[in-house]
């Protein structure tokens, strides 16, 4: 999908209206329909902008992933020790042994929760 038709197909679940944007990133309509219509793409600046204002990662908007979690979410602390950054490097540093150990833990955590959600 090209970068404006994912743009306008992000506003629209967002339930935004492109004034609503233009008015954020303080640029006309016409800009947002622009970017959505593949005339013209944002600056790093303005997709930085575009990203703080969805809630989704830069790389999130470039379709380099389908991870939509924002950088303000990844920097959220989990504990005084860890954010959740810390939590997927660590996993993404894990052995095959220990990845099957994360799994059956996760596994064990997501029924113990949906358990507690029931009582």
């Amino acid at each position: 999908m090209e970068f404006g038709e994912f743009l306008a197909k992000l506003r629209r679940e967002k339930g935004y209206y492109q004034k609503e944007v233009a008015a954020y990133l303080n640029v006309t309509v016409a800009t947002i329909s622009n970017y959505e219509k593949g005339v013209h793409s944002p600056d790093l600046d303005t997709l930085v902008k575009l990203a703080d204002f969805y809630d989704v990662s830069t790389d999130y908007l470039l379709q380099r992933t389908r991870y939509k979690a924002s950088i303000r979410t990844l920097n959220k602390r989990l504990s005084a020790d860890y954010t959740i950054s810390d939590i997927i490097n660590t996993t993404l540093e894990l052995d095959r042994r220990n990845i099957k150990a994360l799994l059956d833990y996760y596994e064990l955590l997501t029924l113990r929760n949906s358990v507690s959600h029931i009582k």
